[in-house]
């Protein structure tokens, strides 16, 4: 296995729960949106679409791990606003309590996908390809922060390769980090979100999509916070999200409707 790489996760393990979402500008009202590592590039966008329409200061964002933002909003962190790239992450602060009765919502949808470097030669064309001895490493997230880490479990569980896969696997901190080591080719495969694989064309290539079924769907739910410090401007943020315009540019970078509430 890469040595700096795994030193380079490990470190990321550590800090991660110690780094919380900046503070709010004072005087204004900024709000702190911690939202899933996968929204980066849609989320940039909105945020400006939401500053242009609020005619104030776009969002502070702060990007991570699902699980390990969570786990800041628990512990306290001044977080308005949190989107999630799975429900188990939301689902845990909504038992809990801390989400702003009536405003959660999903509000758009992913697929999982194996990706190579671009100039891979390693021949793989699909999930099973990864037991070849010619793939000697794999980056996948954490599965204990990463939705993306247990969708990729499950979708190798399900191809019956998770044995054959196990000692291959590199552990990031997030899909971004799992994105970069396929296109350092460091790796020679990985499993992240469709949207992520279209960001960096020229650096990476999809292999495989994950078959309908092989793994639980990739929805992302978003809430204000209970004690969210600027409530109303919280929910015009979600509003954006939700807005024509804020759909318009998530469909831009690849993310599907979300699934109709039953």
């Amino acid at each position: 296995m890469n040595l700096p790489i795994v030193c380079l996760c490990a470190l990321a393990a550590f800090l991660a729960p110690l780094a919380l979402p900046p503070a709010p500008a004072s005087g204004a009202d900024t709000i702190v949106v911690s939202a899933a590592a996968s929204l980066k590039s849609a989320f940039d966008e909105i945020g400006a679409l939401y500053a242009t329409s609020a005619g104030g200061p776009g969002p502070a964002f702060n990007f991570g791990a699902s699980g390990d933002l969570m786990a800041q909003i628990k512990g306290g962190a001044p977080v308005d606003v949190f989107a999630s790239a799975a429900a188990k992450d939301m689902d845990i602060l909504d038992t809990e309590g801390s989400l702003l009765p009536g405003t959660r919502v999903s509000f758009a949808a992913n697929e999982v996908v194996l990706v190579v470097p671009s100039a891979s030669t390693a021949g793989v064309t699909s999930f099973a390809d990864l037991t070849k001895p010619g793939v000697a490493r794999i980056a996948v997230g954490n599965p204990k922060t990463v939705p993306a880490g247990r969708y990729a479990d499950e979708v190798f569980t399900n191809a019956g390769i998770a044995a054959a896969a196990g000692p291959k696997l590199v552990r990031a901190e997030n899909v971004r980090q799992v994105l970069d080591y396929v296109a350092r080719a460091e790796v020679e495969a990985g499993v992240v979100y469709a949207t992520d694989a279209a960001i960096r064309p020229q650096d990476v290539k999809v292999a495989a999509v994950a078959p309908a079924g092989s793994h639980k769907p990739v929805v992302y739910p978003i809430a204000v916070l209970k004690r969210a410090p600027h409530p109303e401007a919280a929910k015009a943020f979600v509003a954006a999200v939700r807005s024509e315009g804020g759909q318009a540019i998530l469909a831009r970078y690849g993310f599907k409707a979300a699934p109709a509430a039953k």
